[in-house]
């Protein structure tokens, strides 16, 4: 079984193909490109170094978010129509799930952090058990500040990883112990790390409904805020 995965919900911009035994090959792009203008070509250039047709692959994965608002509508956008194209099934995965397994097995906590701005971060916090992925809280944007306070709770290692890790890694260190920080090759969202999750679904008949599925934005758009602080809504 061939998967082909994908993630635009941050500046970074990646792509992976994997079967059951190996990752196939994975390009990733982390320098201010347009997702809309090389989302497609990246996927071009997998499929023909690996000569492969779209017609082998069979099943796709893509990240639900949270992340920007526009990068997730043109992953979203991109699956919907090769699934639809092909045929072939299509599954979701949080950006936040794919950061915490760059770090499969770490010991502790794992925290992924990324940005949502005005010192804002997506985040949640997992912990491997027995080998399985465990997501200890819900999915939240929230400040920084009551991230380190729900973190303060716990009495354990605790490891940082995402676009943020750098932003706030001085207020982290001087607000809590025990803590840690991925390599910086790994705070982003890895198309491979989502296409492992993914293929373990789409191998259980979990599949998402073209027609419903959606991303999970958490927050509302920069727009739709202005909109109701013009408005007085």
């Amino acid at each position: 079984m061939k998967i082909l995965s994908l993630d635009s919900a941050t500046e970074c911009a990646t792509c992976a193909i994997l079967d059951e035994n190996k990752l196939l090959g994975e390009v990733v792009f982390n320098y201010k490109k347009q997702h809309s203008i090389i989302l497609m070509p990246m996927i071009d250039y997998l499929l023909k170094n690996l000569n492969l047709t779209i017609q082998d692959i069979d099943g796709f994965v893509v990240s639900k978010g949270p992340g920007s608002f526009t990068g997730l509508r043109i992953g979203a956008a991109t699956i919907k129509g090769l699934s639809e194209g092909t045929g072939k099934p299509f599954v979701s995965v949080s950006s936040l799930d794919g950061l915490a397994f760059n770090l499969a097995y770490t010991d502790g906590i794992i925290c992924p952090i990324l940005d949502a701005l005005r010192d804002n971060v997506y985040t949640c916090l997992y912990r491997f058990n027995d080998g399985v992925l465990e997501c200890l809280i819900d999915y939240s944007a929230i400040s920084i500040e009551e991230l380190i306070s729900i973190l303060n709770t716990y009495d354990e290692k605790i490891t940082f990883i995402g676009d943020c890790t750098e932003k706030f890694k001085d207020k982290l260190n001087t607000s809590l112990k025990n803590i840690y920080f991925a390599p910086s090759s790994l705070n982003v969202v890895k198309a491979s790390s989502l296409g492992d999750i993914g293929l373990n679904l789409i191998k259980s008949d979990i599949s998402e409904d073209i027609h419903t599925f959606a991303p999970i934005y958490l927050r509302k758009s920069q727009a739709e805020r202005e909109y109701e602080n013009k408005n007085g809504l």
